[in-house]
């Protein structure tokens, strides 16, 4: 592992002897387009200092060459900056290629299977072989009657002299329900998200991208809705979470409760599910008459009564709340436990290193609930 001389940034040498130097360079790029938040400029010139202090290209291929051929392979274009000049910026193709980079350095352990959806333990007229047989019943669809078996049981039932099959000797391979998940994924942007010294919010979105690219590639049944909170909640979409930055926010997690809880209740799916990932206490509450109480110093009994009310109508809602906390605080777990009791959700107390693999575990855990 490399460490460039700027404070927070953290590259992987590239040594791989095939890559080519487009690929080579275009790896590193990646990491920087999601640090620098999607700014194309800032990202070049960090790859710059990167070239002089790690020699990354050569006379034959340069950073010039570079920008030319991610222009011509569609990774960049030309845009209107804010200040009414031309420059570059990334397009979806990019967005897209951080998306699947994050998912195969977080999940990267995946082993590939078929169509993507949630098996569940009810066994029934659902629509994925289970490798078991039973009887045919009335009802059943006859592209699920297995012939070799069927065949099978006239010979047992009837002797091979004159051949006879008959309703009793039909076999049907049976089946499982496939259950559906709706999950919303919350993230913290209050400005703690990048205080002393460590930038937590990259990691953050490069969760949120794998999983994000893991749900609507391989369970394209699922949902996935993102959302960030601070001072206020609102939704953002899946090709906007590269350009997510940190605010001069406190943290109103009862917001960012309570729009989750409005996503949930539109899904029609029967799991629901949310993913919250935090680093800070709550230390804001948006009051009826539109001003907001703030409160930074300790844990506020106000906002926390409030936390622990919308954990509780979560629960009557059939929906859990895990939380990832990226702190370790005491009087912060004592808060984050009573807030899963009221939820009867988990908590996960947890660095910023192994939280990909946390959350995929327990996406994959919960995802195999049967469906009620």
């Amino acid at each position: 592992m490399r460490t460039s001389s700027k404070k927070g940034f953290y590259f992987k040498e590239f040594e791989e002897k095939s890559i080519s130097p487009f690929d080579k360079l275009f790896g590193i790029f990646k990491e920087l387009i999601t640090h620098t938040s999607g700014d194309f400029d800032e990202a070049i010139d960090w790859l710059r200092e990167l070239d002089k202090e790690y020699e990354l290209t050569d006379e034959n291929y340069t950073i010039e060459d570079f920008i030319e051929d991610l222009k011509a392979k569609g990774y960049i274009r030309e845009e209107v900056d804010e200040n009414g000049g031309l420059g570059m910026g990334i397009t979806a193709k990019t967005e897209r290629a951080i998306r699947q980079t994050a998912l195969e350095n977080i999940f990267g352990n995946l082993n590939k299977s078929g169509a993507g959806n949630h098996k569940t333990k009810a066994s029934g007229q659902g629509d994925e072989l289970t490798g078991e047989f039973r009887s045919y019943h009335f009802g059943d669809s006859l592209e699920k009657i297995s012939l070799t078996e069927s065949l099978k049981n006239a010979q047992i039932n009837h002797g091979i002299g004159e051949f006879e099959l008959t309703e009793d000797d039909l076999v049907v391979e049976d089946t499982q329900y496939k259950s559906q998940m709706s999950t919303v994924l919350m993230i913290d942007i209050s400005h703690s998200m990048i205080l002393y010294g460590e930038d937590r919010i990259t990691p953050a979105k490069k969760v949120a991208m794998a999983l994000a690219e893991l749900i609507t590639t391989r369970y394209p049944k699922d949902t996935i809705d993102i959302l960030v909170f601070g001072n206020d909640a609102w939704s953002i979409s899946i090709k906007d979470i590269p350009y997510l930055k940190v605010g001069p926010y406190h943290t109103n997690t009862v917001a960012g409760l309570q729009l989750a809880m409005d996503i949930l209740r539109r899904k029609r799916n029967t799991n629901k599910q949310i993913f919250m990932i935090t680093d800070g206490k709550p230390s804001c509450v948006k009051e009826k008459d539109g001003s907001y109480y703030m409160n930074s110093n300790g844990l506020d009994p106000y906002v926390t009564e409030k936390c622990y009310t919308q954990a509780a109508q979560a629960r009557k809602l059939h929906i859990p709340i895990t939380t990832f906390m990226i702190a370790r605080d005491s009087y912060l777990q004592q808060f984050v436990d009573k807030f899963t009791e009221a939820n009867q959700g988990k908590a996960f107390y947890t660095g910023l290193r192994g939280l990909g693999e946390m959350i995929f575990q327990d996406y994959e855990t919960n995802r195999k609930k049967r469906l009620k």
